[in-house]
């Protein structure tokens, strides 16, 4: 299996892009989040001058953070810095528009969004609209300032069949958060699969898991706080998401459910208030602060992270490898010089 590196867009991000590039990583991935973190497409831009070979992705931008032609023009130009080398993750925005007190776009936006992205970053025209009025609209000068020439792999954010679907008819790959069920994999690339064949979609595309990963030492408790601190960031993700989706709440085991309603409580907030998402989303993705390592429940750490020793790890990842999964990207938060190199060992 392909591996990657994830984390979070803000100053001296490239040097982790070229030491992942040094390990023999294939990506290195910055998050599209504006609220929370840095610039993806300045941190990669940085990339982009820093390595040579890996490949650079976005993940994932939504059609509510910028027009379709702004996005693509920050996608070519990132392609003019490493022609060939780009990977535009598109999604309906769960966190970026959580975040900023909003609800997820639906999925035919998505799926139009990514298709005119699909279409300007190769140099063909796109509909743009605005309200009532539309229009044409394509690149008027290209040479000096993007790259339509090269190509860019787009992949779609997908955690259930419909974007699946979107994907398979765009003819484009799948990335998917934390989850580490094979068998959801599997589904997800038989929608994908499905989709592709009704629209005629060819071309080859690739599967993308973003996660968590700790290899336990012999002996290690597996719910311990270095694991919690190596995962739980992910982990607690999902709990955020639980605060604010009461279905999703619903289906974690009864001691999530009861970590989401503690998160809660310690943020001071409720699923009600206006400022809910400022409550809550102030470290999100980053490194596990010590007060919230209660609220990482064994039954989380079992379900969103990969935990594990070498040898059950290798057949976790080997399941998953067999059940679509192309690529294992990774988010190392506690020392990640120290961890991508522990991982590379591991993986690479």
């Amino acid at each position: 299996m392909r591996t990657g590196i994830v984390t979070a867009a803000g100053p001296g991000v490239e040097r982790l892009a070229a030491h992942a590039e040094e390990l023999g990583f294939d990506s290195f991935w910055v998050y599209d989040t504006p609220v929370i973190h840095g610039d993806p497409f300045v941190s990669l831009a940085l990339c982009a001058k820093s390595t040579h070979r890996i490949r650079l992705g976005i993940g994932v931008t939504s059609p509510a953070l910028r027009s379709a032609p702004a996005a693509a023009a920050a996608v070519s130009s990132l392609n003019a810095l490493a022609p060939g080398r780009i990977i535009c993750g598109v999604g309906t925005g769960n966190t970026a528009r959580r975040t900023l007190g909003m609800r997820p776009v639906k999925v035919a936006e998505l799926e139009s969004f990514t298709a005119a992205l699909q279409d300007l970053t190769a140099g063909r025209e796109s509909d743009y609209r605005e309200g009532s009025r539309s229009s044409r609209v394509r690149f008027l000068h290209t040479g000096p300032y993007v790259n339509t020439e090269a190509p860019v792999e787009f992949v779609v954010a997908a955690s259930g069949l419909k974007a699946a679907a979107v994907a398979g008819r765009l003819g484009a790959g799948v990335i998917s958060f934390a989850i580490h069920d094979p068998a959801a994999w599997s589904a997800l690339g038989r929608a994908r699969h499905a989709a592709a064949r009704e629209a005629g979609s060819a071309g080859e595309t690739h599967s993308y898991l973003m996660s968590s990963l700790h290899i336990l030492a012999d002996g290690e408790d597996r719910y311990g706080d270095p694991v919690k601190d190596s995962v739980g960031h992910i982990a607690l993700s999902a709990l955020i998401f639980g605060a604010e989706n009461p279905a999703f709440r619903a289906s974690l085991p009864p001691d999530g459910a009861a970590a989401v309603d503690r998160l809660l409580q310690l943020r001071g907030t409720t699923p009600t208030d206006p400022r809910l998402h400022q409550a809550l989303y102030g470290n999100h993705l980053g490194r596990l602060s010590p007060e919230d390592r209660e609220l990482i429940v064994p039954s989380l750490l079992d379900k969103f992270g990969l935990v594990g020793t070498r040898g059950e790890l290798t057949e976790r990842i080997n399941a998953l490898e067999k059940s679509g999964v192309d690529e294992l990207v990774i988010q190392p938060v506690v020392d990640p010089e120290t961890e991508m190199t522990e991982l590379a060992q591991l993986l690479t």
